[in-house]
Parts: C-alpha cells; sequence; structure tokens
C-alpha cells in the first residue's frame, strides 16, 4: 500500500500544490508543470511507461514525457507544481474512490510516484469523433495521492444509481470510473446557430463522483482571442 506524501494547496485563486517528500520519496508531473524544488531532488524524465505509452500521450495532444521528481537528499524535501491557467487545485486521494479516476487530458498536475497515468480513449464512437475536450482523458490508476488542477470554481457531484445530468463536455474536469458518460448531439436549428454552446454535450450517469469546472481553457481562450485587436492593416 502506498504512503500517502505530504502536502499543502498554497493560494486561492491560481493555486499551487507544494509537496513534501522524505529522503527516497518521489512524485510525478507533467512536464513543465514544477514551479520550484529544494536542494536534493532530482529530476529523472521518461516516457511514464514506454514508448507505447508515450506515443498515446502524444498522440492525445500532451507531453511524450513524463518528470519524476525523488528525494535523494537528508530531511525534508520541497517540490511545488503549478498549472498554466487560473484555477484550482483538486486533491484526490485515489484509494477512496476505487482506486481509479479519470480526468481531462489538460487537468493531470501531479502524482505520487506510485500513481499509473495512462490514455483512456472514451469507450464510445461519438463521444470520439464529436466529443472534443470530452474525447481523451487520463486515467490515474493507484492508491496514493493525484492532484488534478480546474478552471475557476470546482464543483463537485456525487451521483447516485441511475442518477444522470447534462454538462457542457469542457466543464467535466475528473470523474470516478464508475460513472457512465456519452457525448450526445443537442437537436435544434435554433440551438445549434444560437446556443453558444456548442452541438454536443456530455451525459453523466452515476454511480459515481464527478467534477466540474466553472471555466474550461477553452472558452477563457476563446473570450481571449476575440478580445485581441484585429490587423486592419492585413492585406
Amino acid at each position: 500500500m502506498a504512503d500517502v506524501i505530504d502536502y499543502e494547496i498554497i493560494g486561492s485563486e491560481m493555486q499551487l500544490v507544494e509537496i513534501e517528500l522524505d529522503p527516497g520519496e518521489g512524485v510525478r508531473a507533467e512536464a513543465g508543470a514544477m514551479m520550484y524544488m529544494g536542494h536534493g531532488i532530482t529530476m529523472q524524465t521518461n516516457t511514464g511507461g514506454g514508448l507505447f505509452s508515450g506515443f498515446k500521450r502524444m498522440l492525445s495532444g500532451e507531453s511524450f514525457f513524463i518528470t519524476s521528481f525523488v528525494h535523494e537528499g537528508e530531511g525534508k524535501g520541497h517540490v511545488a507544481f503549478a498549472a498554466p491557467y487560473p484555477g484550482k487545485v483538486i486533491d484526490l486521494n485515489l484509494r477512496d474512490f476505487g482506486g481509479t479516476i479519470l480526468c481531462q487530458k489538460d487537468g493531470f498536475l501531479c502524482a505520487a510516484a506510485g500513481i499509473d497515468i495512462d490514455v483512456a480513449f472514451s469507450k464510445r464512437v461519438g463521444a470520439g469523433l464529436f466529443g472534443g475536450e470530452g474525447f481523451i482523458l487520463q486515467r490515474l490508476t493507484g492508491d496514493g495521492m493525484a492532484f488534478v488542477h480546474a478552471g475557476g470554481t470546482i464543483v463537485r457531484k456525487d451521483l447516485q444509481p441511475g442518477q444522470r445530468m447534462r454538462v457542457d463536455t469542457g466543464a467535466l474536469v475528473a470523474m470516478t470510473d464508475s460513472v457512465d458518460y456519452s457525448v450526445d448531439f443537442v437537436g435544434g436549428f435554433r440551438n445549434a446557430l444560437f446556443g453558444g454552446e456548442g452541438l454536443f454535450i456530455t451525459t453523466l450517469e452515476g454511480p459515481g463522483t464527478v467534477w466540474l469546472q466553472s471555466l474550461p481553457f477553452a472558452r477563457l481562450a476563446d473570450r481571449i482571442a476575440a478580445a485581441l485587436p484585429k490587423d486592419r492593416n492585413k492585406d
């Protein structure tokens, strides 16, 4: 059974997580997520499970590599990770959620060294073809701590067996493996033209737990792009 690592989530609206490591203890993170680390922490970059795992990650739009941070010094070591846009950090002990969590491909921040990080493709063809952000998820498996980043505010929903909810595809941050999900077409000509939420919506069915974010990164990026001045001198 994996040890639960010590950590502190720092900040309010633009959070980071600082992890305390004992000698020999380690943590894994997406390449580029590290903010700072103390003396005695060493970095080791690899594919996170062989070349095939690396290629799967690359095809999903993630980095080919996973970086491991191991404390090889004496006493306590510290390393911190921050997300690239404003939001919250969700701390998840996988042991409390059946050992597996699925999260958006850009939501994973870091995890204890014993956590397996893999790409989870949708079981449903419709989600794969049309789901956009909801198509490719990351599967985190193990019995230790994992940390997921959410944009804006976090909303947790505990779904009972058979209970359903419909969400904007980009709003889904993470869910337990027991939750069934599909991406459905939003019918209606006016919905397609004027709804502002796209043509597809994700349906989640319990039992299980889901975590939602109030500010998906794609929505933030679209607003920023729309506000940028246009080059009037461009031919």
